[in-house]
């Protein structure tokens, strides 16, 4: 058996440790000579992340110091005779240090304007404080304050103040005399009440009072109406007031709190962002839906959401809209019906009647299961052949649903209510149409998703362009051969269907939708993929391209270059490369093959 013999370590061990604090002196040291001529320049001095445990004493004193060329600093001399030009100290940052007490000498400062002292360890301002008229912005940010003096009440000139991560339980009446104040953090601290006073901030764009102890919110909260932006997250409030008066608040963060109903939004035009996710709100009412259409995020996860109403629809602007862990066992019917949607989440609810499938596929399977059970539902309804949709009901629907009744025509008056209702959504597929109906165009303030399908349909009109918010066209299975290039001016189209028709190359102006991102064209008698500059090259938001079952005799290597493809169907054409087993193995694997072949300079 071997021995093994002591290894020596080569660490040297000494009583130094690691990491000690400065004594008074060494803090004193910091202000060097070269800090101060450029504070006398510039009037800013910056000693943050120093070290310091307390602040050297001439800080408060370098607007008195006298320099010349003889002498470089004299902290004595107060001679008034011996003046030049010099610009007082205006900004002053102290952070990031450890320091606990501020002298009583910070009155000295008259000219200052922005002091940062956040991230020490202060736990007490003194009066004094108070007697710095001219301070706008004032950073206590993570220090250990429990209580402020009555005399920074005094600081009527703060436009800017954080008091985040600290320990105040209590801010007095007071505070509504800091009228100027733009921006104010008081996040994380233990406050179980506010005071009153909060409604004389008028000028207030930016409150943030989350993660406190909050019950329940001043009335005169209301009166900020240049805020913009509400944080209220984290506390323990149950209950707010109606907010209509906010008509400027474009962000509201309430999540994690123990609200049990939505509050009255009506007025509150701006407001584009809720969140409200972890309360306990069983409903979301129709009156919220009818004041809340420009809304564009809705986070109301982990809820006790048991339904939602079906004019939810009306919410036309919504952009995500997060339903997680609630109790919903069931959704509206127009549900189906919000064209913008881009982001839902529905997990974690009791839908029976949804595969799990469908629910973790994404918003684009969830919305193609909700628009097909629409028709599903429609198709199942009875009614007479020539009845047409009433008022009410497109207002309701937000849709003119006409699938499948075997029209040749739709008359004018069916689209002036239309346009009246202001529906989103015009469906006529599967019927016997030989041309578009020229009435669709009343409806071209609001249109956003147009279904032609499975009709006769020869030529489509350039007029369809004045629909110009117009995201959806799907002219699948009909005897179209081409475009109008007017076509190209639908900047906001993200999907166009002409699937089952007869064309023989990709219509000129698909190449001008600059932001269309699902092109399907399969089942056609298209010859060639055009992947030139001007052609394919110029979409680059496209995700999807489907032109299965057509006449493509070439696959140019240039299309591997086309690396924003999720998805690219080329089977069941007549060319020979790539062969059926490379295209078997999905887009990536096809688009790898294809850039292994661009010819080399």
């Amino acid at each position: 058996m071997s021995r093994k013999l002591p290894v020596r370590s080569k660490i040297k061990v000494t009583d130094r440790s690691i990491f000690h604090l400065q004594d008074k002196k060494a803090d004193e040291n910091e202000l060097s000579m070269g800090l101060v001529k450029s504070a006398k320049r510039t009037g800013q001095l910056s000693l943050c992340n120093r070290g310091l445990g307390t602040v050297p004493e001439n800080v408060w004193k370098i607007d008195e110091l006298v320099m010349d060329e003889t002498k470089d600093v004299d902290f004595t001399r107060s001679d008034q005779q011996s003046w030049w030009n010099y610009e007082p100290l205006k900004t002053l940052d102290l952070s990031s240090n450890v320091i606990k007490i501020i002298s009583p000498n910070v009155r000295l400062l008259q000219q200052l304007i922005t002091l940062k002292l956040h991230d020490n360890a202060i736990e007490s301002l003194p009066p004094e404080f108070g007697d710095l008229k001219n301070l706008s912005n004032l950073s206590l940010d993570h220090n250990h304050l429990s209580v402020l003096p009555k005399e920074f009440y005094r600081l009527t000139e703060l436009r800017w103040l954080g008091l985040s991560h600290n320990a105040l339980k209590k801010i007095e009446p007071d505070f509504g005399d800091l009228v100027m104040l733009n921006f104010l953090d008081l996040s994380h601290n233990k406050l179980t009440v506010l005071p009153p006073g909060m409604g004389y901030l008028v000028r207030l764009v930016e409150l943030n009072l989350s993660h406190n102890q909050l019950l329940e919110l001043p009335p005169d909260i209301v009166n900020l109406r240049d805020l913009k932006k509400l944080n209220i997250s984290n506390n323990n409030l149950k209950k707010m007031p109606p907010l209509g008066e906010l008509r400027k608040m474009e962000i509201l963060d309430a999540n994690h709190n123990d609200i049990e109903e939505l509050p009255d939004f009506y007025g509150c035009t701006a407001l584009k962002e809720i969140y409200l996710a972890n309360n306990y709100i069983k409903e979301i009412t129709e009156e919220f839906c009818d004041q809340m259409q420009h809304l564009s995020i809705l986070n109301i996860r982990d809820n006790k959401l048991e339904v939602l109403p079906e004019n939810i629809s009306l919410l036309q602007k919504l952009k995500r809209l997060d339903l997680t862990n609630n109790n919903l066992n069931k959704l509206p019917r127009n549900l189906g019906l919000m064209s913008q949607l881009q982001s839902i989440n529905m997990d974690g609810n009791r839908l029976s009647f949804v595969r799990q499938d469908i629910i973790r596929g994404g918003t684009d399977r969830m919305m193609k299961f909700l628009r097909d059970r629409i028709t599903e539902e429609i198709l199942a309804e009875t009614r007479l052949e020539n009845e047409w949709p009433d008022k009410y009901t497109l207002k309701k629907s937000q849709a003119l649903m006409l699938p499948s009744r075997e029209l040749q025509n739709v008359p004018d008056d069916v689209f002036k209510a239309a346009a009246d209702a202001e529906v989103h959504i015009i469906d006529l597929s599967k019927n016997k149409l030989t041309s578009v109906p020229f009435g669709i165009c009343q409806v071209k303030e609001s249109l956003t998703q147009l279904v032609l399908s499975s009709n006769n349909i020869s030529n489509f009109p350039p007029e369809i362009s004045n629909c110009v918010h117009i995201q959806y066209i799907d002219l699948g299975k009909n005897c179209l051969t081409e475009l109008p290039k007017e076509i190209g001016s639908l900047k906001y189209l993200r999907e166009l269907v002409i699937s089952n028709n007869k064309f023989t190359k990709i219509p000129r102006c698909v190449y001008d939708l600059e932001n269309l991102e699902i092109l399907l064209a399969a089942d056609n008698q298209i010859e060639e993929i055009n992947v030139s500059s001007d052609a394919l090259a110029r979409l680059g938001k496209l995700a999807v391209l489907d032109l299965a079952n057509n006449s493509i005799s070439t696959v140019p290597p240039e299309l591997g270059n086309f690396t924003h493809l999720r998805t690219l169907e080329l089977m069941g054409n007549c060319f020979r490369q790539p062969r059926h087993a490379v295209l078997a193995k999905g887009t990536a694997s096809v688009l790898s093959y294809l850039r292994d072949r661009i010819p080399t300079a």
